[in-house]
């Protein structure tokens, strides 16, 4: 009992980690991008001749999406035994579940926005944030 308790005391340290290297991470990109004319090219190739034409916007979702799942995983180990229980859906999620519903609709909400709204993306972010909040307490 007393190896549990010290483990949960210990899931801020962890927390700390994920955070601090997101945002290293996420400076290192900013640091990254190339300046044109004085300003910074938000969409400009972060290694130009690359193979893939990595952008800021691109690099940042995939390291997002790695945050994501690294405090899944910090959430588990905090709270151990994210049990499946039974939403809105009438079927068994888990908590990496209801990560994958959260991450498959917010692609949908984006994909209507560009469609319907266009290239600002911003609200949509914040409709797939609230939906995402929806989900992991409703689902």
């Amino acid at each position: 009992m007393a190896a549990i308790a010290a483990r949960n005391n210990r899931w801020p340290v962890a927390l700390a980690a994920v955070l601090i290297v997101y945002l290293g991470a996420a400076g290192l990109l900013f640091s990254l991008l190339p300046v044109k004319d004085g300003e910074r090219d938000w969409f400009a190739p972060l290694v130009p001749g690359g193979w893939m034409a990595w952008s800021f916007p691109t690099a940042m979702f995939f390291l997002t999406i790695f945050a994501l799942l690294s405090l899944m995983a910090v959430w588990e180990y905090a709270r151990p035994g994210g049990n499946p229980r039974v939403g809105i859906l009438r079927f068994e999620t888990t908590r990496g579940d209801r990560l994958f519903v959260s991450l498959l609709g917010s692609a949908f909400i984006h994909l209507a926005w560009l469609g319907l709204v266009g290239a600002n993306l911003w609200w949509a972010v914040a409709l797939s944030v609230i939906y995402a909040v929806g989900v992991f307490r409703y689902v």
